[in-house]
């Protein structure tokens, strides 16, 4: 990137500024990210861009595709959301975390090239801008972009891509996406784009029937994985990553972008995407389910590895979440539930998360705790295996505290 004028940001500085862009809220619509990919020229013409949409499993197809790629030899680059700890994590070349000196550099030069923009950008799109930016500035080959929450008016749509790939629909996100199944596939689905190939993950048949109808329209071929990935063991954990490797598999297929086993091999077996049933130590599972759907998943693979033991959950939930579709899905697996307080503005307050736990199961065991440092050290005391769930956001703030620098922790709305 070219370095800007004027006094050098630092890093702090220029996330405090792109933190600050938050108040412009979550606007859908690909006007101003045109512009402004236009006025960067972005994204650069070399680059084959794989965009991956859908409710759950996005971030797990993306690090799939990341890894098998760099185990092939290709040089690529990882734009998702949102972080965990760093907001450096969303934007990745060749599995590298971008330094904090390209991103104040970078974030420097949008902000003063929006400086007079009305509307502003937002903060996704400028979140985007400058991914894309650094990627084109590393001569990344391969680019693989996470959708933020939708896909036809998502920031990420700005692009033309070699495959659109769609992981399993469900229900999420429903104040901006819709309150069905079919509004919900119908914006997923608008990032199938004219004559570009498209892969799916099986579907409920709402969603199927969508997703066929927007290919047929755009005259796109499509493809629904519908065979599990048996063939060389996965990194992550769970039944439903075999699921997530073939659709990898299959876009990287579709794509005609060449991997050998070999490379197959070495990716799914050194593939690493945190807080997706992580284990942190013996006894302990980290795993950011923020939707019934994501919930049960993690229940499922919950008895895959523990068969009938019950956990401490320690759990926080954002409040516009189906907390009591969560809470459902987790019930069985509870022995004890401890509920902290965390550093997130959009966190549901422990004393409304209770409740709906007792509403469901009244005699269920439910303590508050004013921190996750305080229902973690009660959670040792105990001997059942522990549980850290309920949101990526939350998952980010209890691996800072684990890794002992709680203060590297980057809290962040979106």
């Amino acid at each position: 990137m070219t370095e800007p004028a004027g006094p050098r940001t630092s890093y702090q500085e220029a996330l405090a500024w792109l933190f600050g862009t938050q108040r412009f809220g979550i606007k859908l619509g690909l006007e101003n990210t045109h512009r402004l990919f236009a006025a960067l020229q972005l994204p650069a013409p070399n680059e084959r861009i794989i965009h991956v949409a859908g409710t759950n499993g996005k971030g797990s197809v993306c690090a799939l595709l990341d890894s098998v790629c760099r185990a092939a030899g290709y040089r690529t680059a990882l734009f998702t959301s949102p972080h965990l700890v760093t907001f450096r994590e969303r934007i990745q070349v060749n599995g590298e975390l971008i330094s904090e000196d390209s991103v104040a550099r970078g974030l420097t030069k949008i902000r003063e090239l929006i400086a007079d923009w009305d509307p502003h950008p937002t903060f996704f799109e400028i979140t985007t801008a400058l991914a894309l930016d650094y990627f084109r500035e590393a001569n990344a080959k391969i680019v693989i972009l996470e959708t933020g929450m939708g896909g036809r008016l998502d920031a990420t749509n700005a692009v033309q891509p070699v495959v659109s790939v769609l992981t399993p629909i469900d229900f999420d996100h429903q104040k901006w996406l819709g309150a069905t199944l079919v509004e919900i596939a119908r914006e997923k689905a608008g990032i199938i784009k004219p004559g570009v190939p498209v892969v799916s993950a099986l579907q409920p048949a709402e969603a199927e029937a969508v997703i066929r109808e927007r290919a047929a329209e755009c005259r796109s071929p499509l493809d629904f994985v519908r065979q599990p990935f048996e063939r060389l063991p996965i990194a992550l954990r769970g039944t439903h990553q075999k699921q997530n490797a073939a659709l990898a598999l299959s876009a990287l297929h579709t794509a005609e972008i060449e991997v050998k086993d070999e490379a197959i091999a070495r990716g799914f077996a050194a593939v690493s995407w945190p807080a997706r049933f992580q284990r942190w130590e013996e006894r302990t599972i980290i795993d950011g389910a923020h939707n019934p759907a994501g919930a049960r998943i993690l229940a499922q693979t919950w008895r895959e590895i523990f068969g009938d033991r019950q956990a401490t959950v320690i759990l926080a939930v954002l409040e516009e979440k189906d907390v009591a579709g969560i809470c459902a899905a987790l019930a069985p697996l509870a022995r004890h539930w401890l509920l902290p307080a965390i550093r997130s503005a959009r966190a549901l307050s422990p004393v409304e998360l209770r409740l709906t736990i007792l509403d469901q199961r009244p005699e269920a065991a439910v303590a508050l705790l004013p921190s996750f440092g305080e229902a973690w050290a009660e959670a040792r005391r105990e001997a059942a295996p522990i549980l850290v769930t309920g949101s990526l956001h939350f998952a980010g703030e209890a691996l800072a505290f684990l890794r002992g620098q709680p203060a590297a922790f980057e809290e962040c709305l979106q």
